[in-house]
Formats: structure tokens, sequence, C-alpha cells
């Protein structure tokens, strides 16, 4: 059955900044020997399986290897604690890539599963800053750079990327603590993107 969701989302890694890895295509190694990662997805609208999907946050979480494509991710799903069991197991379905669409290619890449909880979610865009609070496992806070130089005020773009979108903006956080599946770090001052996201299969 197709399937569609969309909305916008924002991630944060320990690269220092424009993380080589985006950049790339996963063919250069990130800037540390790890690449640690979170990203925040706010579905506004989407159906999965007949099922209404929207208004829902989702958090990937990752630790990988400086080069991404060599695999043996480890990768935990957070869950927004307002799904019902019916949309948790959705939305679970489209961000594991068991329904086709974009995760789908990065599923070969993970080595471990740590799991998926379920959390209480607080996520907040107003275009340029990007926030998510979920429980005690992240607290995330990352803005769009905007050059000075640049008249227009849309701020720096890094386009022909594929996933999770084609055009992303680039960023910083200000906050950046994750503490979930065995996975801790505080990635303040580094690398983040944003973006609005549609994905269907």
């Amino acid at each position: 059955m197709p399937w569609h969701v969309e909305g916008t989302y924002f991630e944060n890694c320990n690269c220092d900044m424009v993380c080589p890895c985006t950049a790339t295509g996963q063919t250069a190694p990130a800037d540390n020997d790890r690449c640690n990662v979170a990203l925040a997805f706010h579905v506004e609208t989407g159906e999965v399986n007949g099922v209404d999907v929207g208004g829902l946050t989702v958090c990937v979480v990752a630790d990988t290897p400086a080069l991404m494509s060599e695999g043996g991710w480890k990768v935990g799903l957070l869950m927004d604690a307002a799904a019902s069991a019916e949309q948790a197991e959705a939305l679970g379905a489209v961000f594991g890539g068991q329904l086709g669409g974009p995760m789908e290619g990065l599923a070969p890449l993970i080595g471990e599963m740590a799991g998926m909880e379920s959390q209480e979610m607080a996520y907040a865009d107003d275009g340029r800053i990007h926030q998510v609070r979920i429980g005690s496992a992240v607290d995330m806070v990352v803005e769009d750079f905007m050059n000075p130089f640049d008249s227009t005020g849309r701020g720096v773009k890094l386009s022909g990327v594929g996933f999770p979108a084609d055009t992303l903006a680039a960023g910083t956080s200000s906050t950046a603590r994750v503490d979930v599946f065995g996975m801790t770090w505080d990635n303040a001052g580094k690398n983040s993107f944003s973006a609005p996201f549609a994905w269907s299969a």
C-alpha cells in the first residue's frame, strides 16, 4: 500500500562544520573516528497503511564508523509517546526501512539495531532555529547559518544531497546532548542540517 510522510527535519553530528559524509554521499570520512548523529523528523502530514501519522515526531540516533559507507552502524529509534500503538508500528516501519523509501537504502549499513523506545517529545521549529527535547534521552537545539554577505537572507544551503532531502540548510548546534541506547555524547557547537522533507513509496 502506498504511503507518504512530510514535514520538517534537522540533525546534528560531531563533525566540525558541513559534514563531509553528507556532502560526498558517504564517500569521504567524518571529521572524527566515529560519527555520532541524531536526526529528528516531525511529520506534519502523512498516512502509512491507512493510518494517519500527522503531528508526530521520530528521532533516529546512530553511531557509525568515520567512513559511513563501511557499514556496521549502531542505530536506535525514538518514537513519540503521543503515537498510538498503530501509529508507532506504522512510523517504525517507515523509519526502519521495512516499507521502502529513503531509509530502506540505509538498512544494509546497519550492524546493530539498538532498539525502539517511546518517549515524550517536544519539537519546535521557527524556520531557522530547530529544537527537540526527548525525555532525558535527547536535547538538541540547532540554528541555520545566515551569511552576513548574503543579501537574500535565505541562509547557507547544500544542494544535490538526496537524503533526507535534496537541499539542506547548514548550521550549528547550541545544545546537542544524547544519552540513550548506550550512546552518549555532547555535540554542542558542531555541525547541523535542516530541511523540509517529503517521502513516499
